[in-house]
């Protein structure tokens, strides 16, 4: 079986780009002209493995158009240059609203009862199946390269943690013995952006990382992306564990 869908996958990253398709990633996806021309051809071909096999969904009316596709796989295989991959095992469907949305949560209250809060979202991810995405924070991201933020770097940056069955913070990594350095300086970093937060310092990364080490790595991602320079500069041992990981170097 996985024969067939290693062949399938080779012919459908053989297959030539669409023009239109490659005009949409110029305009929407900043990163991409930084790529080298191989990184830009490898990138085009998961892009056609990504939207075969993923299910592109539409919520609160918005119609599904190839700019929308197109826009949101290509970030999501950014993430997956140069490395091993399984395009996302665990998704199934893109769900896509034109704003944000809301989700509303449940928790128990002091008493027993169990109390619902609405909550506004830009993306999120669930661990078998789905992401959502608001697609006016995909644009925004789109044109704004340098300030820290891509939902979907964000989300499918959850999808790569998750692969293992646990949101964690440490998604599978190509060794075995790159548990423990990842462990070391992840922890250590997540540690001081708590501090930072509670201190209200700022930092490079985002304070929501400072939720969980889940959140952290999905922000670590983004920044990695995002505002490489920085990254290197302020936390240099998370920016090489984060170069190792992606088997890439946006500050070089």
């Amino acid at each position: 079986m996985f024969g067939l869908t290693h062949r399938r996958r080779q012919r459908l990253m053989a297959q030539p780009f669409p023009a239109e398709w490659a005009s949409i990633i110029q305009g929407n996806v900043p990163f991409y002209s930084r790529l080298s021309p191989e990184d830009q051809r490898e990138l085009q071909g998961h892009i056609q493995v990504f939207l075969s096999e993923k299910r592109f969904e539409g919520c609160g009316d918005l119609a599904i158009t190839d700019e929308i596709r197109v826009t949101i796989a290509a970030y999501a295989c950014v993430l997956l240059l140069h490395r091993t991959t399984d395009y996302y095992p665990l998704l199934v469907t893109i769900l896509v609203y034109p704003h944000t949305f809301v989700v509303s949560r449940y928790q128990a209250g002091p008493a027993g009862q169990v109390l619902e809060t609405d909550e506004t979202l830009v993306g999120e991810s669930w661990r078998h199946g789905n992401v959502v995405l608001a697609w006016d924070s995909v644009q925004h991201n789109a044109f704004d390269l340098h300030d820290g933020h891509n939902v979907v770097f964000h989300e499918f940056a959850h999808q790569l943690d998750e692969e293992d069955g646990t949101a964690n913070g440490a998604p599978v990594l190509p060794q075995r013995g790159m548990y423990g350095a990842w462990a070391r300086i992840l922890g250590a970093d997540y540690a001081e952006l708590v501090r930072e937060t509670e201190e209200g310092r700022p930092s490079v990364l985002d304070q929501y990382g400072a939720t969980n080490p889940a959140e952290f790595f999905a922000v670590a991602t983004e920044a990695f992306f995002e505002t490489p320079v920085k990254l290197h500069a302020s936390h240099p041992l998370l920016y090489a564990e984060l170069k190792l990981y992606y088997q890439q170097d946006p500050a070089g």
